[in-house]
């Protein structure tokens, strides 16, 4: 009974603050022509509802098991007592850590009350702040109670070991305790499938510790990357992104993008690419593209004569293109990063899919006629079929024009443009197609939170980690160190795509763009290069990170959809990955390919 109230009371919570992170913002574009001014500190309001989603829809996202790992490692063993010390190890360090940030939060929450301050109409920020204490805390409890063994132990556990870590933070902080016991006690935490974010957070605390210096550092990093301006986007373009993935917009669209690039194997082909790189900009997510269209695609391409193989690892590769396409949740999160104009991003990372998109068909070679019938090769544009999915496909059309003009356009902050698509994605397919009921909305408002909460747990701890490296004066040994090493500009660009190519297997994109772009983004400018340019060429090599183990997610998407072991659909997009890097190695060297469009329609002094 207490469980189920809970769980239902996790998901209200996170889809309220969803739900009033969507309409405050369309409040503020309705009152604005109407009155001259909108709602007073209406982003404020948005910005700290974002922290109660951040971390309610982590709470939804550990119940049903959606943090993201590097795979299960050691919990995985064919070996049951390997496998079940794996999990008992994970669940107690876990829990452990999770106590630590939630003392750690509730320091910080207590210098916030000692001086409040109000956001507007004199509420205080800290009532939206003590969400984080709070929401560790309950972490903590949930992923302890994983512990196996009977239920009586696993709950006692599941108090006393976040209550421990609690302790532990209080007693110590401020104190100078060794690095390496915690650093070699979370490696083995990765190793044992443990979630990213409690690896990431423990070791920003161990880093803090080893310095002497206070942990409210860490929840504060979570804090300011929650309520950073830009970032409310994030949560509202996923939220149309799955509205638009529960509904029949993937065969719409897919029976346009098949008429439009003709029958046949190579057409087909041409086709799934497109379809897949901008319904994965469109969605948010590779993973959520494979499960949508896979099921609707490799058919297609099965039918057309493509073997099935080849037509899997098209399907699982050209998924994960969208992240260069507006409004992907990568390209939002690099531009909030780096602080460089969001619709500047959008506009940077057109060209560039488009070559990715050519490099994959063309050098990964979906498109050659070997093992295809001849007249697999066959078919044309059929263009009445065009017309008719065309205006069947009509509002899915629309929604990126919405996205993206209304941001480039100027007459919409960041947040207001992605609220405004959210109402466009809800709208459409509720009223005009009828085709996802209320139950629908309300199960896409959840499972947005869940993705955003497992997301900004990442983000924040992978802040922390990253403030404490810009204060120890990494990124200024990194550029003396590199330049001492790679004397020019175009020797540094092949060394990063290497480098890149190595983090995107190795880390999870979210957390590689946090802890990475701080310090090769001052490295990249010391040689020149511009923010956006550098933007490109770091998100398209992170493409490839979809598609490698151990943080290939892709992967496991596909096997999952397609029913076939991993390492069967990892040797199938092999050659999508010599193409994605030889299209990202393009991009590198070519940079007008990504400033050409900001500069000629925002101007280079205005972006």
């Amino acid at each position: 009974m207490f469980a189920n109230f809970m769980r239902r009371g996790e998901a209200a919570l996170a889809a309220g603050a969803l739900a009033l992170m969507l309409l405050l913002p369309l409040l503020e574009i309705a009152l604005r022509p109407l009155f001259g001014v909108g709602i007073a500190n209406a982003p404020a309001f948005v910005q700290h509802a974002g922290l109660v989603l951040a971390m309610a829809g982590a709470l939804v996202a550990a119940r049903g098991g959606h943090l993201s790992t590097l795979g299960a490692g050691f919990a995985a063993a064919t070996d049951p007592r390997r496998r079940g010390a794996a999990q008992a190890y994970a669940a107690l360090a876990t829990g452990l850590f999770c106590g630590m940030l939630a003392q750690a939060s509730w320091t910080f929450v207590a210098a916030e009350m000692a001086v409040p301050r109000a956001i507007a109409y004199g509420i205080p920020g800290w009532w939206f702040m003590a969400a984080l204490p709070a929401g560790f805390l309950l972490l903590g409890v949930r992923l302890a109670a994983r512990l196996p063994g009977a239920a009586s132990w696993r709950w006692l556990a599941a108090g006393a070991l976040p209550a421990l870590g609690w302790w532990f933070a209080g007693h110590y902080d401020g104190s100078v305790l060794a690095l390496w016991p915690f650093a070699a006690a979370l490696l083995l935490l990765l190793l044992c499938g443990a979630p990213v974010f409690a690896v990431l957070g423990g070791l920003a605390l161990a880093l803090f510790w080893s310095e002497g210096q206070p942990l409210a550092a860490v929840p504060l990093s979570h804090y300011q990357i929650t309520v950073n301006p830009s970032l409310p986007a994030l949560p509202l373009f996923t939220l149309a992104g799955l509205v638009f993935a529960r509904t029949g917009a993937a065969a719409r669209l897919g029976a346009l993008f098949t008429a439009l690039f003709g029958g046949g194997a190579r057409g087909t082909a041409i086709a799934a690419a497109v379809l897949c790189s901008c319904f994965t900009a469109l969605t948010g997510g590779s993973g959520v593209t494979i499960l949508a269209l896979g099921g609707l695609l490799l058919p297609l391409l099965v039918g057309a004569g493509f073997p099935e193989r080849r037509g899997i690892g098209l399907v699982t590769s050209a998924s994960a293109l969208g992240v260069l396409l507006a409004p992907s949740v990568p390209l939002i999160m690099y531009a909030i990063i780096a602080r460089v104009p969001i619709n500047a991003m959008f506009l940077a990372g057109v060209l560039p899919a488009l070559v990715m998109v050519v490099f994959l068909l063309l050098v990964g070679g979906f498109l050659k006629r070997d093992g295809l019938a001849p007249a697999a090769l066959a078919g044309g544009v059929d263009f009445a079929a065009a017309r008719r999915a065309a205006w069947a496909a009509k509002w899915e059309i629309l929604a990126p024009l919405v996205a993206v003009g209304s941001l480039v356009g100027g007459w919409a902050t960041p947040t207001e443009s992605a609220a405004l698509t959210a109402a466009y994605a809800l709208l459409t397919q509720s009223l005009l197609l009828r085709e996802i009921d209320a139950r629908g909305i309300a199960r896409a408002l959840v499972e947005c939170a869940q993705v955003i909460g497992g997301i900004m747990l990442i983000l924040g701890m992978a802040l922390g980690l990253t403030n404490y490296l810009v204060d120890a004066g990494i990124p200024d040994l990194a550029i003396d160190g590199v330049q001492s090493m790679l004397p020019d500009k175009w020797t540094f660009l092949i060394a990063l795509n290497l480098f890149l190519l190595l983090a995107g297997a190795l880390m999870e994109i979210y957390a590689a763009i946090v802890v990475l772009v701080p310090l090769l983004l001052p490295v990249a400018l010391a040689y020149g290069i511009d923010p956006i340019h550098f933007g490109i060429i770091f998100l398209a090599n992170l493409e490839m990170g979809f598609l490698c183990p151990p943080a290939g997610m892709n992967l496991y998407f596909s096997a999952a959809m397609f029913g076939k072991p991993v390492r069967e659909i990892a040797a199938s997009v092999l050659p999508a990955l010599l193409a994605i890097f030889l299209g990202a190695l393009t991009l590198s060297l070519l940079p007008f390919l990504s400033t050409a469009l900001p500069d000629w329609l925002l101007g280079a002094q205005a972006r």
